[in-house]
């Protein structure tokens, strides 16, 4: 007889979140400490000129009574180079995820690439011309070079407006910590982005990222950040660190697909996928209008004063990462009340 089948066994809760520390996606979070240090702080700043600084998704910029908001996202040259038309899909997606996430509706996109293959530059525009059509945007044009030599690079902007802001700057101790997602795709090979936009009419896609907006206005909403490359924790740390608060969150409460690994899922970058701060009084009415598109919303901790990231599991509790000692990004705006 030959040997019995081994169960892969989960990592322990601290295993587990030492992977998760040195990831290269947490490596790439931790290095913007090097542009966040030239920020002039020196000065007490209002809330209006702090929205328009990094530390949210989006850049927002008041305009009368509504805010501009201004994003960019650069895409890997790697994955530029092994899946074209993905790449540019992506570049639109994760910017218009970034507008939805500040409470705002994306208007306009601009591009930037370059290539060495006609034909691959050509994949990398239909794709942006594809997101742009299935999410409602007017692509307004860019810049783009193609000669031989060249790397694989592209960039997305993306503008768009908001009446009432979602904000990392609203986090406060007392609010509940919930995630939102669409668990209705699939893994896209052996990455980790998870994909619930695949076949799936750019009507529905619009209304379900119409959700945070629409709970933004009605005040039910206090901030979200959608879940990028840094996976649930990375992406959390960055919602706590510009208000110095902390938060505990429990891995058992997390929404995740029916086959998901719990490692693999904790570095996913979804494309819909948000964390969010609200009062406890707001819980029912936001998990009802996420579920009414079929978006799973699940309570899955709340936020404190401690500027730590706790993590439970399974009744045990480890301490993530301390931000009063070591920072994430390094956008941090002392002063600011919780």
């Amino acid at each position: 007889m030959g040997k019995p089948q081994q169960t892969p066994t989960q990592p322990s809760l601290d295993a587990l979140l030492e992977l998760l520390r040195d990831t290269p996606a947490m490596r790439s979070k931790v290095s913007i400490q090097g542009p966040a240090a030239a920020l002039d702080r020196s000065r007490p700043l209002d809330r209006d000129t702090l929205y328009a600084l990094p530390g949210d998704d989006t850049a927002a910029i008041r305009c009368g009574d509504h805010y501009q908001l201004l994003a960019i996202e650069g895409m890997i040259p790697r994955f530029v180079e092994q899946a074209p038309w993905f790449a540019g899909w992506s570049a639109v997606m994760a910017n218009v995820s970034d507008i939805a996430a500040m409470g705002g509706r994306a208007t306009a996109v601009v591009n930037a690439y370059w290539h060495h293959d006609p034909a691959c530059a050509d994949q990398v525009l239909a794709g942006i011309r594809d997101a742009c059509r299935a999410y409602g945007l007017v692509l307004a044009g860019g810049h783009t070079s193609q000669a031989p030599g060249n790397p694989a690079a592209l960039a997305v902007a993306i503008t768009g407006m908001a009446t009432r802001l979602l904000s990392t700057l609203h986090v406060a101790p007392g609010q509940i910590l919930a995630l939102a997602v669409d668990l209705n795709g699939q893994w896209h090979a052996d990455t980790p982005y998870w994909k619930a936009f695949e076949q799936v009419p750019g009507e529905l896609l619009r209304s379900k990222l119409e959700v945070l907006p629409t709970l933004a206005e009605a005040g039910l909403l206090q901030a979200a950040k959608d879940i990028s490359n840094a996976g649930v924790l990375g992406t959390l740390l960055m919602l706590l660190e510009p208000t110095g608060c902390g938060a505990e969150i429990d891995l058992d409460r997390l929404p995740r697909p029916a086959d998901g690994d719990l490692l693999r899922w904790l570095q996913a970058f979804p494309s819909f996928g948000f964390l969010l701060s609200l009062n406890p009084e707001d819980w029912d009415p936001v998990q009802a209008t996420f579920a009414a598109e079929g978006l799973s919303c699940a309570r899955i901790g709340s936020i404190n004063a401690s500027a730590q990231l706790d993590v439970r599991q399974a009744g045990q509790v480890v301490t993530f990462w301390d931000l009063a000692s070591t920072p994430f990004t390094g956008f941090t705006y002392p002063g600011q009340e919780h």
